[in-house]
């Protein structure tokens, strides 16, 4: 008798103490559960083995890129509904959850062990981040995991993120396009930076080099962008010279810590912060004090996590550590503009772009959906499966605010205590007065 999807709706529904809302279909072909909800769909047997070994998030990670995991229907939709049942369930749940020594988790452990068989669990898939050496955020770690997350192809980047080639949060001022949204980003950052023709400015973690040409090529800046990534210098270089811009744009692959050619007019830091890690922000914050000129200024446009009542019982989202972004930690706003200001800056503006972000993932996840065939043959199926998942699960946490993002601009005072902006913090087109 088929009946694989009853019993798992049974066991899940006696360990979380309420009715399911998503409906389960399993590898016999029974189905279990509301009519007309979306539907998770259990492809194999191995996909409950690995959910015993690695119990958690880990566990329905390895699944999920597998493709032993699947779900059917609205993606946002299923994710916000297990959000609720899991992830939601208030300060305590793992707590009444997890430990073994609760009967209920025993049971469930028992029931998934009856259906899943005594066969041990499979190995993680190969898109798995493999075991990582060295100290936290040195140097050699840090580019490991720089080249994980971005060296997986500029093609399969470029599919998902258009023809801006822009891997931050666009700026949907005036709706339109992706593209549109990514150029209005740009510009305005250059503009809270103030550049102009001759201004000196180093992009650090440059990305596929769109920010460095837009400086160049709308304000006359003569750019340094700096990153990890082999292919997206590469990927950079060749853009630049197809604009004509060599002679303004220098790209290195070249570790931020190892930048010695300041002063530099301005820097724009997007998105690269969160590789950072909080065991080495002062350092980052204090590197680039020293190398922007007295009066420089510093846009730092970083994502931010929701303040922990205990701080130190903050730790990296597994699925997000195992396949994403290694060793990447988010920090609160508040403690970012705090470091920020303890290596000398000034504090001038933060603008935040929450809501901005969860538009331009879906985005994103349309792009990726639209061109799925192509996105499997230029990477792999699990490589397509953690970035529809992970960009899709993204958007919720910033519709939901659990996470945001934030334009933190500061400055280095010069001499006195001026810093040279206007008196109207929003105004950035205007002359310093006084």
């Amino acid at each position: 008798m088929a009946d694989a999807a009853l019993r798992l709706t049974a066991l899940a529904e006696e360990l979380l103490g309420e009715k399911l809302p998503v409906r389960i279909r399993a590898w016999d072909g029974s189905e279990s559960g509301p009519p007309g909800a979306p539907v998770l769909v259990i492809r194999n047997r191995r996909a409950l083995r690995r959910l015993l070994w690695k119990p958690g998030e880990l566990g329905l990670a390895r699944a999920w890129v597998a493709g032993e995991l699947d779900i059917e229907g609205d993606l946002y939709e299923a994710l916000d509904l297990m959000a609720s049942l899991i992830w939601d369930r208030g300060p305590d749940t793992a707590d009444r959850v997890h430990p073994v020594r609760d009967p209920k988790v025993r049971a469930f452990a028992k029931g998934l062990l009856q259906l899943a068989g005594p066969l041990p669990p499979p190995p993680p898939p190969p898109e798995e981040v493999r075991r990582r050496t060295g100290t936290l955020h040195t140097k050699r770690r840090d580019k490991q995991a720089i080249s994980h997350h971005y060296d997986v192809g500029n093609d399969f980047y470029e599919l998902v993120l258009g023809p801006s080639m822009v891997y931050s949060c666009a700026y949907w001022e005036n709706g339109g396009t992706l593209e549109d949204a990514q150029r209005d980003k740009l510009d305005l950052v250059c503009r809270k930076l103030a550049l102009k023709e001759g201004d000196r400015l180093l992009d650090v973690g440059c990305g596929w080099g769109s920010m460095a040409i837009h400086a160049a090529r709308e304000y006359g800046a003569r750019v340094t962008g700096v990153t990890l990534s082999v292919e997206q210098a590469a990927f950079a270089r060749k853009r630049i010279a197809q604009e004509g811009l060599t002679d303004r744009i220098e790209i290195r692959v070249q570790d931020y810590r190892d930048v010695r050619d300041g002063p530099y007019d301005a820097i724009s830091s997007i998105g690269m912060a969160e590789h950072v890690g909080s065991v080495r922000f002062r350092e980052y914050a204090d590197d680039l004090y020293a190398l922007l000129k007295p009066g420089g200024r510093l846009l730092n446009h970083q994502i931010a996590r929701r303040p922990e009542k205990d701080e130190s019982a903050y730790h990296v989202d597994d699925f997000i550590d195992a396949y994403v972004f290694p060793d990447g930690e988010l920090a609160p706003v508040g403690r970012t503009v705090a470091t920020l200001e303890e290596a000398g800056f000034e504090a001038r503006d933060v603008e935040a772009l929450r809501e901005h972000y969860a538009l331009t993932l879906r985005r994103w996840v349309a792009n990726l959906e639209e061109h799925w065939d192509r996105a499997v043959r230029m990477t792999s199926p699990g490589r397509a499966r953690v970035w529809r998942l992970y960009m899709a699960a993204s958007a919720l946490s910033f519709e939901h605010n659990k996470i945001g993002v934030n334009q933190i601009l500061a400055v280095r005072p010069a001499e006195g205590g001026t810093v040279g902006l206007p008196l109207r913090a929003r105004d950035w087109t205007a002359s310093a007065t006084g």
